[in-house]
């Protein structure tokens, strides 16, 4: 049976030990559908004022993240967080955007951001960046936003911020809350130390930001040839801040965080967002819980703060080349280069890449998305299937070349060659993700059912990642909601994705299951159904279930 994620969560734990108490006695059983399945949105109706701030040493996220992590047993259980037909609903954690609803090349330029870009005259410095290696801090503008602010590096005009302010515009559209960037001037004479202004050093200890702090941290940047610097500004979030998410287990203090994160599809997702753009820094330090509203209203909201270590470039600079291809910390590579005495190479040792000083080291054409790695291992990673990695492709797919184009434009790149080298190679990566994860599964997708029969799509063959089936089937079933008892009503083949309705359909009562698959000699994963439920509406059928077999 499709699990329930979600179900009743108003409900209070009295209730629930009632229900399950009464159950056996009253020989009752619960319906698998209900009257408001599908669900769009995640029921999250408890107050989380109580949500307290928390604080994620990176040190010990790191060495959870290869000494537990990397080790821990893949569970391989479905998305527990996924509705009745098998997609996302929006939440705290994520909003469905493109891929559900059409998306305009304008929303995409301006991705999260609502409020005007920073106002010009005087930057207040108030300590230093919160998070992140790149040189920046925290400052307030002359009509009192408080910004994060941070350079580019030296040697690299525009790659560090047009990564933030590009990177923040794709998973924006991907669904993810994100930090509202923008691009902006700055000079030193337009700065500021507030009095008050402290910069914690290296002992832990807090003391007072000196002029000479703005020196080094102006040091580490890239000046323009007019003595001005390049900034990417990003705003500060509205609420009270709780520190970064934990890509495993639950947040405690978050009546409404029910579902452990490994077992989030957007979260598991990541591993093919974060091929696609490269984003190899995957760790808590780069995500932000705030709590907004006030008392009963009050929710915790997650972020991904910080998705600027995309692409090929940083905040020090150019990846390093073996990013994206292997962990940092990964043994067999290492000890086979050293024991070869570096002749046993690794992939990254011989895949050309154009190193653009905006760009950095990011290509296309042997990039592998099955074999793609963050940094360290991320366990909403490990526990990605190949359901939820067929949605993220029909996510990643669904971005047009214009509408990458789009993104890639916010960047506002000097050079235009580097535009259009970006544009270019996430285009290729886009069409590797979905050669490598639209066919890997039964790809029928978006069915629809009337009295004359059912109509679908195929994923991978709308998007010419696969050839066309020999023939596609159906096998009818008459469902009872109450019971789960199924009483067959035939099967139906056809050439092309279009099947009739069998003779019985018209009988059947107000739920219907249909199982559809395709028979393909090179995928023999698509003879796996998939298991769709029906719904009889005043205005015709209406889909209620979807589970895909990975």
């Amino acid at each position: 049976m499709m699990p329930r994620p979600f179900r009743r969560l108003a409900a209070c734990a009295a209730a629930v030990l009632l229900a399950l108490v009464a159950a056996p006695r009253l020989g009752s059983q619960a319906p698998r559908f209900y009257a408001d399945d599908p669900l769009a949105v995640e029921p999250e109706t408890q107050e989380a004022s109580k949500a307290a701030p928390w604080e994620i040493d990176l040190v010990y996220d790191l060495a959870h993240a290869y000494f537990a992590t990397g080790r821990r047993r893949i569970e391989g259980v479905r998305a527990g967080n996924v509705n009745t037909v098998d997609e996302v609903p929006d939440s705290s954690w994520f909003t469905n955007r493109i891929g559900s609803r059409p998306l305009s090349l304008a929303e995409i330029r301006t991705g999260p951001v609502e409020h005007p870009p920073p106002a010009t005259g005087t930057w207040t410095l108030l300590r230093e960046k919160s998070a992140g290696f790149a040189a920046g801090f925290t400052a307030r503008d002359s009509a009192g936003a408080t910004w994060f602010v941070s350079f580019d590096a030296p040697g690299n005009p525009d790659g560090a911020s047009a990564a933030l302010v590009v990177a923040t515009k794709l998973f924006w559209a991907l669904g993810y809350n994100q930090v509202e960037y923008h691009l902006a001037p700055l000079r030193r004479a337009d700065i500021r130390i507030d009095p008050k202004a402290t910069m914690r050093r290296p002992s832990g200890r807090r003391t007072p930001l000196s002029s000479d702090d703005l020196a080094a941290v102006l040091e580490r940047a890239r000046p323009r040839a007019d003595g001005s610097y390049r900034i990417a500004a990003g705003r500060l979030l509205p609420g009270r801040i709780l520190g970064g998410f934990k890509y495993e287990g639950t947040r405690p203090d978050d009546p409404n965080d029910l579902v452990p994160h490994q077992h989030r599809r957007e979260l598991r997702a990541l591993r093919v967002f974060g091929a696609w753009t490269n984003l190899t820094d995957m760790k808590a330090g780069n995500t932000l819980d705030t709590v907004v509203g006030e008392g009963r209203a009050a929710r915790v909201r997650h972020y991904l703060q910080d998705v600027g270590s995309t692409f090929g470039v940083g905040a020090a600079g150019p990846h390093d080349w073996s990013e994206g291809w292997e962990y940092v910390l990964q043994a067999g590579p290492a000890l086979r280069r050293l024991f070869s005495l570096g002749f046993a190479l690794s992939p990254w040792q011989v895949v050309p890449v154009v190193d653009h000083p905006s760009i950095g080291r990011f290509e296309g054409e042997a990039f592998d998305p099955l074999t793609w790695k963050p940094r360290a291992p991320v366990a909403a990673y490990n526990e990605m299937r190949d359901d939820d990695a067929f949605w993220a492709a029909r996510k990643v797919m669904a971005f047009s070349d214009e509408a990458i184009r789009a993104a890639v434009a916010s960047g506002e790149f000097s050079d235009p060659r580097a535009a259009e080298l970006l544009a270019g190679v996430l285009i290729a990566r886009r069409d590797r993700i979905g050669r490598a994860y639209l066919p890997r599964i039964n790809p029928i997708v978006d069915p629809a059912l009337d009295a004359g029969g059912i109509r679908f799509g195929n994923a991978a063959v709308d998007h010419r990642v696969a050839t066309a089936p020999r023939r596609y089937l159906a096998q009818w079933f008459d469902f009872d909601n109450a019971t789960g008892a199924v009483r067959d009503l035939g099967v139906t083949s056809a050439d092309g994705p279009a099947l009739a309705a069998p003779p019985g359909l018209a009988d059947a009562g107000p739920f219907v299951r249909v199982d559809l698959w395709a028979e393909h000699p090179g995928q023999p994963t698509w003879s796996r159904p998939i298991v769709v439920h029906f719904r009889r509406m005043a205005a015709g059928w209406t889909p209620v279930g979807l589970v895909r077999q990975p």
